[in-house]
């Protein structure tokens, strides 16, 4: 007897066979045994879910001599006649090769004789969506009133092109692709009714590779099979179907973790050297990283039994969620990337790199002074820096000779003596000041020096361009927001400043401008025209200045910045001592309703992805006895908030406190209003300055004017606010 196929062998012959497609077979049952049966059916679904099996199956129950709810005995001759394919009453139609009007038309003459051998005429037409217009037209009027002994069972895996005029007068089933745990099961029954040797993971391959479709599954452990010579094995499955080795994968997210670029690439080129398609190692790796996310958050997710559980729970102990859910991220872009790169192996390798580049936001801070690994980048501290000085333009040339003729590596700025100027360089946390204090505890520049900078030490090569910059510093230390020199007002954006250059300092807004007579010497009076300042008369109500004095403090009792007009300089001992460590051990207030706000902003930068669920929590009471705190949680809270977030907000406050706080959790109160959650009094303090700002700007005169004077009307939408609250 000649062999057949897995796919034909295996195909169900009753509804109790059918592998998924429970809702179907369900609605199916129950009509057979109530006798509630339609005249036409479609079926709908991707290849090889079982479009024509269900069809077959259903053609055996109506014609079924001994049906049992709904089920085909198999035994009657009926049944027998149908699977042996000689059934008289039981015409299969393919409508890709019968495509025509004449075809439907010879079909429906013969539908209205009775039955010869069966209780029904069936008429099963397969990919029914391949008919032609005129066809479809012909078979309407069928469709819609067709005799009482004729059914119809029309499939397609194209639903949308079927008329709507057919579609309307069938009875629609959508049949749902087979999950790759389904599909592994049904050939473990195969595999063992067949008695050949498997290995568990080769049909989890298989499964995945059959993308929902038994029949594909099938088709493949045919071929797995013959492969292996009478086995399945995962090797020769992956070498089938050009899966990548889960040793791959795992060394390229231990190689990631680790921050070995070399492994990371090593690993890389290996893969290139077997042929490994990197379109499917990026899918692979998303899986992965999928499955560590899932046990990391729902560890009873993964099947004890499952080959890979150890591995997974080892590699997930030395990943946090945020990085987990960072490379995901980076792996899918990666992938849709993939098409535009100049080749895979490049756009695989970029992928990679990004794996080592990215941090996740909501990783541990790092400590101050410390080095970034992979960016080579460092937090530095203040150096100094030789300063510039400045010489009267008599002067200039006899020092530019002189440093003609010296060689260029020996031209060295010279430090001043007395008279110079120090510039603060400013971070991210502290703002810059425009004066600092010398050596001798006087500030550079201030009216005590009559606004006069020393001159008396000659310049040499290197530092008379930098004299030039320096001519007009009062100007743009006191304010000036162009940097007409090329000079970043920001040190961190520049980069290290050359030798002898001087940074200027970020200005403030409301900063006195001091007068050209007082700040610059006789020497230096002349400059270009675009250097001058403006006239006094051009500035307006709505200058920086203006608008910040008419801004209140706000609820800490501070003052904006600019509020007075003048800045005070950081004394030396106070900005030594706030230090990143000592603010992190500064004391919090006793939770209550007003001060919750204010602990979440401190504890916000330590707790990483927790904060989303903190923002959006108010303090109901502090129990100082049981160190217990009762929060409630908001509506838009209740997505993000975790008992894994509510563990690490514990820690970081019973840190603060020195002693463990326990918090409790409570539903937003209904119809009520709880206290103002920190999410809530930010939004509340943003919708107050914007007010405040549009009453400021629609009574300010200059604005009137411009209004008045163009016919224009205000837009109250296009006032935008900074993080600070200026506009």
């Amino acid at each position: 007897m000649a062999y057949q196929v897995l796919a034909r062998k295996w195909r169900p012959k009753t509804f109790a066979d059918l592998v998924g497609q429970e809702h179907v077979v369900k609605a199916l049952q129950n009509a057979l045994g109530k006798g509630r049966l339609h005249h036409a059916y479609l079926l709908t679904g991707t290849r090889g879910v079982g479009k024509t099996t269900i069809a077959r199956i259903l053609a055996k129950s109506l014609n079924c001599e001994t049906p049992h709810e709904g089920e085909p005995c198999g035994q009657c001759q009926s049944c027998r006649d149908i699977d042996a394919g000689r059934f008289v009453d039981l015409l299969e139609i393919d409508a890709a090769s019968n495509t025509g009007i004449d075809n439907i038309r010879e079909v429906l003459e013969n539908a209205q004789y009775a039955p010869t051998a069966g209780k029904y005429k069936v008429y099963i037409i397969d990919e029914v969506h391949m008919l032609s217009k005129s066809a479809f037209n012909a078979m309407l009027k069928t469709l819609e009133e067709p005799p009482e002994h004729v059914k119809f069972i029309l499939a397609t895996t194209d639903p949308h092109k079927v008329p709507v005029t057919v579609l309307s007068r069938c009875l629609q089933f959508v049949l749902r692709n087979m999950t790759a745990q389904q599909v592994s099961q049904h050939l473990a029954h195969v595999l063992t009714s067949e008695q050949i040797p498997y290995e568990a993971p080769a049909l989890a391959l298989l499964g995945r590779a059959a993308a929902g479709s038994m029949r594909d599954a099938l088709s493949l452990l045919d071929q797995a099979i013959a492969m292996g010579s009478g086995s399945v094995t995962e090797a020769d499955v992956r070498q089938m179907i050009g899966a990548v080795d889960q040793r791959y994968l795992y060394s390229l997210l231990q190689a990631a973790t680790n921050q070995d670029g070399a492994a990371l690439l090593a690993t890389a080129q290996e893969m290139a050297g077997r042929a490994i398609g990197f379109d499917s190692a990026l899918s692979e790796l998303a899986l992965l990283l999928q499955k560590l996310a899932l046990i990391k958050t729902i560890p009873a997710a993964v099947p004890a039994d499952d080959p890979e559980r150890d591995t997974l729970q080892q590699l997930a102990t030395q990943l946090g969620d945020e990085q987990i859910q960072l490379y995901y991220q980076c792996v899918i872009h990666g992938k849709q990337d993939l098409p535009l790169a100049p080749d895979e192996y490049a756009g695989f390798v970029m992928t990679l790199l990004r794996l080592l580049a990215f941090t996740p936001l909501a990783a541990a801070e790092l400590p101050e002074g410390s080095h970034i690994s992979g960016s080579e980048l460092h937090d530095p501290s203040p150096k100094p820096r030789p300063a510039a000085t400045l010489q009267p333009d008599n002067a200039r040339i006899p020092a530019e000779n002189h440093a003609a003729e010296t060689p260029p590596a020996q031209a060295e700025p010279r430090l001043p003596e007395s008279g110079h100027i120090e510039l603060l360089r400013s971070n991210n946390e502290q703002r810059e000041f425009p004066h600092s204090p010398n050596e001798h505890g006087r500030f550079s520049g201030s009216p005590n020096d009559n606004g006069r900078l020393s001159h008396n030490e000659p310049l040499t090569q290197e530092t008379a361009p930098a004299a030039r910059h320096t001519e007009r510093l009062p100007e743009n230390i006191s304010g000036s927001p162009n940097s007409q020199h090329g000079l970043s007002p920001n040190p961190n954006e520049s980069g290290s400043p050359a030798p002898g250059s001087v940074e200027p300092s970020r200005p403030y807004p409301s900063e006195p401008q001091p007068a050209a007579s007082e700040a610059i010497p006789a020497a230096f009076e002349s400059s270009p025209p675009w250097d001058d300042a403006p006239p006094a008369g051009l500035e307006t109500a709505l200058s920086g200045g203006a608008l910040s004095q008419r801004l209140p403090e706000n609820e800490q009792g501070e003052l904006p910045h600019s509020q007075n007009g003048q800045n005070e300089p950081f004394p030396a001992q106070s900005a030594a001592t706030e230090t990143p460590e000592n603010a992190d051990t500064a004391a919090l207030p006793l939770p209550d309703a007003d001060t919750w706000p204010q602990i979440v902003a401190s504890i916000a930068p330590k707790i990483g992805a927790a904060q989303m669920s903190a923002q959006h929590t108010a303090c109901l009471g502090y129990d100082p006895q049981q160190h217990l705190l009762t929060l409630a949680v908001a509506e838009a809270g209740q997505v993000s908030i975790s008992r894994e977030h509510i563990q690490r907000i514990e820690q970081h406050l019973a840190a603060a406190y020195g002693h463990p706080v326990s918090i409790r959790t409570m539903d937003w109160p209904a119809g009520g209003k709880a206290a103002e959650t920190p999410a809530m009094r930010q939004q509340r303090l943003r919708q107050a300055a914007r007010d405040q700002a549009q009453s400021l700007l629609e009574q300010d005169p200059a604005a009137q004017d411009i209004l008045n004077l163009f016919g224009a009307r205000w837009l109250p939408e296009s006032l935008v606010l900074q993080e600070n609250g200026q506009t």
